[in-house]
């Protein structure tokens, strides 16, 4: 009650980062602002009984993962950097736990699951505005490419931009320039701020949210919601194409897949795979440019390999992966491995795993029952956009992402609120599925070293 709207505009501002287009908010603490009006709120409907302590399953071990990556960072780094690292992680696990217990009511849940949704779309309008945009100078600020500055002069070559009225001793480049500031990269491939600066994250974030749209739709039905929805699956399409992301049209096509597979079964993957045909001739990068991607992550993985193999317990350390190595891992999988060894993997796939057991089962349970299609509704839902999520993730560094938390706290929600109305809803992982995800982690270097090989690495 109380907690729901921090909880919501903490979401619309990790999504939107308003501070970074809106003078008036440059340089406020936002995040733990509104971080500790969600808490705030959270400990209202605790201490008045509109809330219960009730933990999601996947808790055990997200009290595990945290330290185990701090005491990874000390044994590796030492004190140096150690209060950001501490900082970055107790973001990410205070916004998991404030998402898991913060919500309690299928209504709160229905409000934060549309501030996702509408960040989401946010971010989709203004990207797919700025992949229409005309190209245009950008000052490249820092070291770093992705850093630029647009400088609203016209061009089609970034040779162009050194004429004029060019700032002296400038980098240029020519990109697409969109709204409040925006900048693509990479000649073209569209981006946002902040957290999702990244062209691929950018198709990750608005693929998972896709869910979101039939869930509404089939919660209540409407001419303007089936509208809506027709137009809100084009936009994230066309700006899936946009960001040139080969991995953002695989999670388009896993959110597509798991609707169709749970309505046709698995002649519905064949339908979803005709109706994502046309995203995967448009999207992604051809040419040198993919080749030269394809082959740095390629070493990077390689790299990670080869950390795994010196440290398969510790790992390197908590955000050390790029102490070791030029760029970071582009797989989450190998990143949580090559960082933390063998245990803090086992610890993050436990974590992955029980989120889309929840959904899975919340899904199935309550399929066939009008009263309680609500949880089977956003269960579907929420596994569609894990599907995504996870397979997004197999090409991107999220492992400790602020999205990917958001999602894993969207889960832990869904289990509290659905145990509020079903007190025999209870997930829990298993002997045997402990087992399983165990193999799953000390498997998972050696099949990504064979897939290597057999790439010619």
């Amino acid at each position: 009650m109380f907690a729901t709207p921090g909880i919501a505009a903490l979401i619309v501002l990790i999504y939107l980062k308003p501070q970074e287009f809106i003078p008036g908010l440059a340089g406020l603490p936002l995040l733990y602002v509104v971080l500790a009006m969600a808490a705030f709120g959270l400990v209202l409907d605790l201490r008045l009984g509109h809330a219960k302590f009730d933990p999601p399953p996947h808790w055990p071990y997200v009290a595990l993962f945290a330290p185990w990556c701090m005491a990874s960072y000390l044994t590796t780094a030492g004190g140096a950097g150690f209060p950001s690292a501490a900082l970055d992680l107790g973001i990410i696990c205070v916004l998991f736990l404030i998402l898991s217990l913060g919500v309690q009511s299928f209504r709160s849940f229905e409000t934060v699951m549309g501030s996702v949704l509408f960040s989401s779309m946010f971010v989709a309008f203004v990207c797919f505005h700025q992949g229409l945009a005309p190209l245009g100078c950008a000052v490249q600020e820092g070291a770093e490419l992705e850093s630029l500055r647009p400088d609203g002069r016209p061009c089609e070559r970034s040779e162009e931009c050194y004429l004029g009225d060019a700032e002296p001793g400038a980098e240029y480049q020519c990109e697409r320039q969109g709204l409040f500031g925006t900048v693509s990269v990479g000649r073209g491939r569209v981006r946002y701020r902040g957290v999702l600066k990244d062209p691929n994250e950018i198709a990750l974030a608005i693929g998972a949210a896709m869910p979101m749209h039939v869930a509404r739709l089939q919660r209540r039905r409407s001419i303007f919601r089936y509208l809506l929805l027709v137009v809100s699956v084009l936009v994230i399409a066309a700006t899936i194409v946009f960001t040139q992301s080969r991995g953002g049209t695989l999670v388009f096509m896993a959110v597509v897949a798991v609707y169709f597979v749970r309505r046709f079964g698995l002649k519905g993957a064949l339908a979803g795979a005709l109706l994502a045909a046309p995203l995967v001739l448009l999207g992604g990068r051809s040419g040198s440019e993919a080749t030269d991607s394809a082959d740095e992550r390629t070493d990077a993985l390689a790299a990670g390999i080869e950390m795994v193999r010196a440290h398969s317990i510790s790992g390197v350390g908590f955000q050390q992966y790029t102490e070791h190595h030029f760029m970071t891992a582009h797989n989450s999988y190998m990143l949580a491995v090559a960082e933390l060894g063998v245990p803090g993997l086992f610890l993050f796939l436990a974590i992955v795993y029980l989120s889309f057991k929840i959904c899975y089962v919340a899904a199935k349970r309550y399929d066939k029952s009008e009263e309680a299609r609500i949880a089977a509704t956003w269960g579907t839902a929420l596994l569609a956009g894990f599907a995504g999520v996870a397979v997004g993730a197999f090409f991107l560094s999220f492992t400790y992402h602020q999205v990917l938390w958001i999602y894993l706290g969207l889960s832990g929600a869904l289990y509290v609120v659905i145990r509020r109305h079903d007190p025999s809803f209870k997930i829990a992982l298993g002997l045997w599925e402990k087992v399983a995800v165990l193999g799953a982690a000390c498997a998972f270097p050696l099949l990504m070293k064979i897939a290597l090989r057999l790439k010619g690495h």
